[in-house]
């Protein structure tokens, strides 16, 4: 029978008509639909109803059927946003890592680890990864790890590194996880803050056969005198490379975990008792380490995963994320194994060795779900579909993406091309602050619209604000800033050792409700856009990165006084980094300068957060206060020369000219 659409539409590709405007809706494909937990929209809206109005009952419930307890919780929850101390089952008894491996099946799938070449391929049984786990454990107890402690990751995706974040887990050790493509400087930074005890690292990570010097990176991090609180370091032999070796200090990962037990008994941990944390960027340069929670943070990526994918028994999950994000912790390792699937670990690239490399994953492993960032499918785009016709995809029931908003045109791609208008398209808008997915279709229920999130995952109360007013938009047809109304399970409870910060950035803003930082709009049936970052967060590539950082990072170059950030469109990455540079008097302005820049951020922080433009100038448009105008920058940095508004404000409004024609000729000139 057909499902229930929320709007008449006329057919699955057809598009329709409302008011004066076009847009496109597509109905649930029939795939999707055929056995989904949820089918049409007047269920999804009576249970979206019901986990926002009587949420207590309804996440008892949740937790009761998804989690394990080993004291079960007597309260739901307690605490407001008005308060800054909000809480979920936190009387109640768990360990984490039991729930993730313990209960399941031995014999069952956990992982299929995807290597860097094509065929290098484990399959890792529950059991299996349960012995390994329980053997990192016991070395981790060996080194006196205890309870509370904190363990940096920095790892490439091999099975080792979920093993590490699970032995946390088991233990009850705090893990920070570095995403492996970060400097020396941004890991010592990360590694000083959460005063790790114990960092575990590989010796060199592997992606399309390029060497990447993991363990070189952490040697360089920790010989800075802020990370002496690090007293050992394991390291897992991943490629056999020549690596520095401390004595003392540096232990192989694989003959730590030789001698010890393939069974760790689990610490009990309290729902409130810290899971990790997860440092992300921020406004001030600063980068922010969100702590999760045990109870609440499992209990969402377990329930998300559920819904958001329509998980099934049997199913074969790939997230081809890094565990460095949180998708990677949500999405690969804590969420799909609540639930016992069989996920995929990916270590290479999608276009190596060739274009088709995703889509022969797909093909070999019979994957059901597949979830991937839009710029990896612009990327993709680009090849065309012959590459696609290599391999058979009909395994897919659902595609998901992740990290920013995906532009129609590579939506129709994935849904035409890729799931061969057979797969429900799933556009995810969650946080690391949000621990899961918060505004999403569901397959078997939301129809589809092209570059929109959709509709609420249940428990979650989205509320438009007025930017300017701080007053609440009702109906639709509305446009502000992105707010939660009311607390929900996932949400990361503090920035370690900096609740104030916490407080000012997500809840004062706009007092008893979880300010995003996205601004929104929402259209005349109700659903989300989201219409990018009203703060001086970038989103490239689906990473968030700190303009701030990143013009910290540049004005360590000596040549460079002063810089300013803007992000300008870009075709692949979504949004890319445009940078502006005031020089030192008498630094010229030679043929390598723009490489030493680049240089100086990839140093600092990363290749990822290195600028696409770079343009040198006198000077900044800046209010008599001496405000930098970034609104001016964006505008000239996109080419919008003829929006910059009044500049008869500025402190020297011909710095205005200056700009506009240096930026000029830079686009001219490529």
């Amino acid at each position: 029978a057909p499902l229930p659409p929320l709007l008449p539409t006329r057919g699955v590709m057809a598009p329709m008509e409302t008011g004066e405007r076009e847009t496109e809706i597509y109905g649930v494909p029939e795939t999707a639909a055929s056995g989904a937990h949820l089918r049409g929209m007047h269920n999804y809206l009576a249970t979206w109803e019901r986990s926002v109005d009587d949420t207590h009952a309804f996440w008892a419930e949740q937790a009761q059927e998804r989690l394990e307890w080993l004291r079960p919780p007597s309260r739901v929850s307690r605490g407001s946003f008005e308060e800054g101390d909000v809480a979920w089952f936190d009387d109640g008894m768990l360990n984490v890592s039991v729930n993730c491996l313990d209960r399941h099946p031995p014999q069952n799938t956990a992982i299929i680890w995807e290597g860097d070449e094509v065929g290098d391929c484990q399959r890792i049984t529950y059991g299996e990864a349960l012995g390994a786990t329980c053997k990192l454990a016991n070395s981790l107890r060996a080194l006196g790890v205890r309870k509370g402690d904190r363990v940096c990751i920095y790892m490439p995706m091999v099975p080792e590194a979920a093993y590490a974040m699970l032995a946390c887990a088991r233990i009850g050790a705090i893990h920070s996880v570095v995403f492996a493509g970060f400097s020396a400087e941004a890991l010592r930074a990360r590694i000083a803050d959460a005063e790790c005890k114990v960092v575990i690292t590989a010796d060199e990570g592997l992606r399309a056969r390029k060497q990447i010097k993991l363990k070189a990176t952490v040697d360089k991090a920790l010989d800075h005198p802020e990370c002496s609180c690090v007293k050992n370091v394991l390291v897992h032999k991943r490629t056999g490379g020549d690596i520095d070796w401390v004595s003392g200090r540096d232990i192989w990962l694989h003959e730590a975990m030789a001698n010890e037990r393939p069974f760790a008994a689990p610490e009990p941990m309290t729902g409130e008792d810290p899971l990790f944390l997860l440092y992300t960027s921020g406004s001030t340069g600063k980068p922010k380490g969100m702590m999760h929670t045990s109870a609440g943070y499992l209990l969402w990526t377990a329930f998300t995963h559920y819904y958001t994918f329509d998980y099934r028994p049997g199913d074969v999950y790939a997230c081809v994320a890094d565990i460095g994000w949180i998708t990677g912790h949500s999405y690969i390792v804590y969420g799909p194994l609540c639930n016992g699937a069989t996920t995929v670990m990916f270590e290479s690239l999608p276009t190596f060795p060739d274009a088709g490399r995703y889509w022969d994953l797909v093909q070999r492993h019979h994957i059901n779900s597949f979830y991937t960032a839009p710029t990896a499918i612009r990327a993709l785009m680009k090849y065309g579909t012959e590459p696609l016709k290599k391999y058979d995809r009909s395994s897919l029931r659902v595609l998901g993406t992740v990290g920013e908003p995906i532009n129609p045109e590579a939506w129709r791609w994935y849904f035409e091309e890729v799931g061969q208008r057979r797969c429900a398209v799933v556009d995810t808008f969650w946080q690391t602050e949000t621990g899961g997915h918060m505004i999403t279709n569901l397959p078997g229920c939301t129809p589809m619209k092209p570059g929109s999130a959709s509709l609420p995952m249940f428990g979650v109360r989205p509320v438009v604000v007025d930017p300017r007013s701080g007053s609440t938009l009702e109906g639709n047809g509305v446009e502000g800033v992105l707010c939660i109304g009311q607390p929900w399970p996932g949400i990361a409870r503090t920035i370690w050792g900096d609740h104030e910060r916490y407080l000012n950035t997500y809840l004062r803003p706009y007092p008893g409700k979880y300010f995003t930082g996205d601004g929104c709009r929402r259209d005349e049936d109700g659903f989300i856009w989201i219409t990018g970052r009203v703060d001086d967060v970038l989103n490239v590539s689906g990473h968030r990165l700190g303009t701030a950082e990143i013009e910290s990072a540049l004005v360590t170059h000596p040549a460079c006084i002063e810089a300013a950030v803007v992000g300008m469109p870009h075709d692949v990455k979504g949004q890319g980094i445009f940078a502006y540079v005031v020089l030192h008097d008498g630094a010229a302005d030679s043929a390598d300068l723009i490489p030493s820049l680049k240089q100086a951020v990839r140093t600092g922080i990363g290749g990822i957060a290195m600028p696409d433009c770079i343009v040198v100038t006198p000077g900044l448009p800046k209010t008599r206060s001496g405000k930098i105008m970034r609104r001016i920058l964006r505008k000239i940095a996109c080419r919008e020369w003829d929006q910059l508004g009044d500049v008869s404000t500025l402190a020297d409004p011909s710095i205005v000219d200056v700009l506009t024609q240096r930026v000029g000729a830079m686009y001219a000139g490529n």
